[in-house]
């Protein structure tokens, strides 16, 4: 029997490269060895998120993406954190079991408190205790991190280890699943990949759209002319060709270093190969577009077999507890 992954997105729109080489792609590998649960985590969102007005359609265009990157809800569980109410029942349940210095310990609620002042609220220290009840709700066993994320899964499973401790065992400890999650540099060459810097490539980009995008991007500052040898180890652009072009990226590399090639030349030959990498991507997501109701039916769907499993945890739970 595979062992069960869980994994939960927050809703953040139309999906970029930055999204699709650090993690889409490794969600939809994991299907192959892991019976998958995938997660759109609105509650979270809101955290941080004070304006609501575009968060349906953030929800629906992420898991539009998703879905024509390769997620099968055939082989995977994909449904919207609010859809089974059952999570925010074992968040409170949890949240009587779980010390508040362990949550005030948590580095990330201290940047996010220096990150938003004026909106310190009750469910961001509760994040990690709704994290937990995320996972354990439907008992997930691996969870997929990179290292930086280690101390938000522990906490989950200290929470876990507190509540089998006081009432008996009903949730296995979720173990982490060490993942590489490339970091994608930006086309500014200065920040991680990301709308807010507005210098991203969406992954339903056309070849047209890429090459204009890429062609704004940052490339080795001490290069100021094409006669000038290039420095590939600093520039972005080649960084990007270990991902879109793996096959050359020594030759480039060659070049670039003996200004064979010009960063023009070097940008263009990107845009080509990220479109034609994305090509199979544009085709999916347009056949998928032309049913209105896929998304949401597919979410209908994702929430139904998801609650299935959260109705049954909770009666363990509540009756564990002696609440029933």
């Amino acid at each position: 029997m595979k062992k069960r992954v869980f994994s939960g997105f927050r809703p953040t729109g139309k999906q970029h490269i930055g999204n699709y080489l650090g993690t889409i792609q490794n969600c939809v590998s994991l299907q192959q060895e892991y019976d998958c649960i995938y997660c759109v985590v609105d509650i979270h969102a809101l955290t941080t998120l004070e304006n609501t007005t575009e968060l349906q359609e953030d929800i629906h265009e992420m898991v539009l993406d998703w879905l024509a990157a390769g997620i099968d809800p055939e082989k995977s569980i994909l449904f919207v954190q609010s859809h089974v109410p059952q999570v925010t029942e074992l968040h409170t349940l949890f949240s009587m079991v779980t010390p508040l210095n362990w949550l005030l310990r948590v580095p990330t609620f201290k940047e996010k408190v220096k990150m938003q002042p004026q909106n310190v609220n009750y469910g961001l220290v509760g994040y990690p205790v709704l994290m937990t009840a995320d996972i354990a709700l439907y008992k997930g066993e691996v969870v997929p991190v990179g290292e930086d994320q280690l101390p938000h899964l522990e906490l989950a499973r200290e929470i876990v280890r507190r509540f089998n401790h006081l009432f008996g065992p009903v949730f296995p400890e979720p173990q982490a699943k060490l993942t590489q999650f490339p970091l994608i540099m930006g086309l500014d060459g200065a920040n991680k990949m990301s709308k807010s810097y507005n210098n991203h490539i969406e992954i339903a980009s056309s070849p047209q759209q890429i090459l204009e995008r890429v062609m704004t991007a940052v490339t080795d500052p001490a290069r100021r002319y094409r006669s000038d040898p290039g420095h590939p180890e600093i520039c972005n652009i080649f960084s990007l060709h270990k991902f879109f072009t793996p096959d050359r990226v020594d030759e480039i590399a060659s070049d670039c270093r003996r200004a064979k090639i010009g960063c023009v030349e070097c940008k263009k030959l990107l845009a080509a190969n990220i479109a034609s990498n994305l090509e199979p991507f544009r085709e999916k997501k347009a056949a998928l577009t032309a049913t209105p109701n896929y998304v949401t039916e597919v979410l209908a769907d994702g929430a139904t077999r998801a609650e299935a499993i959260a109705k049954e945890t909770i009666r363990e739970v509540k009756q564990k507890m002696k609440l029933l």
